[in-house]
């Protein structure tokens, strides 16, 4: 298996970038596959709700990112 990159593994805040890169894979796989029966359950409100919480997630890794500490 090939390993993650250094900015989603070592570097500070990688467990930031790793949260909101899940984050948005859900959202995505959720909107995307959202014609499929199952997921046609799934209210629409929650797959926004998902998407917003991923750009929020991203909002804080651009605006305020982790840093080494000192």
């Amino acid at each position: 298996m090939p390993r993650l990159p250094a900015s989603l593994s070592r570097l500070p805040g990688a467990s930031q970038r790793w949260r909101a890169l899940l984050l948005t894979a859900a959202g995505l796989t959720c909107w995307l596959l959202r014609p499929l029966w199952p997921l046609r359950l799934l209210p629409g409100w929650a797959v926004g709700l998902l998407l917003l919480l991923a750009l929020v997630a991203w909002c804080r890794v651009l605006w305020s990112p982790r840093r080494w500490r000192t």
